[in-house]
């Protein structure tokens, strides 16, 4: 993807941690070299952080390509292998419905309505929430 706003090639986007998973938010578009380094950014972030969970929140981004498709793709896939899940939050339908059109259906990738509720998930996925006193299980 070029032109327009967003992340521009060669800029790190920012990988936060909440708890055991890490957070990243995408504004706007993301350059192919940008969306190359998230997915090192992230499959290094796992391992340093020993993070459980991903949740890559794309409420922010309005148009994707197929190559931004592949990425998420790829990074559900590795994060897999390393023993964590990734959730994609916030999609809009517009960015939901290009998708579909060119023919992605991104295997493996949960998503969520918001950022949180993919954190929901996670924590459900964990099963931290059958650990908490005094907590019903179906809660």
């Amino acid at each position: 993807m070029t032109g327009g706003p967003g992340i521009p090639d060669g800029t790190h986007v920012p990988v936060l941690m909440l708890g055991d998973v890490l957070l990243v938010t995408l504004q706007g578009e993301l350059h192919d070299k940008a969306a190359e380094q998230l997915q090192q950014d992230i499959a290094a972030a796992i391992t340093d952080r020993s993070a459980r969970g991903v949740v890559i929140d794309v409420s922010g981004v309005e148009i994707v390509d197929s190559f931004l498709g592949r990425v998420f793709a790829e990074i559900a896939a590795s994060t897999r292998l390393l023993a964590a899940e990734t959730v994609v939050a916030g999609m809009r339908p517009a960015v939901a419905i290009t998708l579909v059109e060119l023919g992605l259906t991104l295997p493996g990738l949960r998503t969520a309505l918001d950022a949180d509720e993919a954190l929901r998930m996670l924590t459900r996925a964990s099963g931290y929430l059958s650990h908490v006193p005094g907590r019903r299980e179906n809660a």
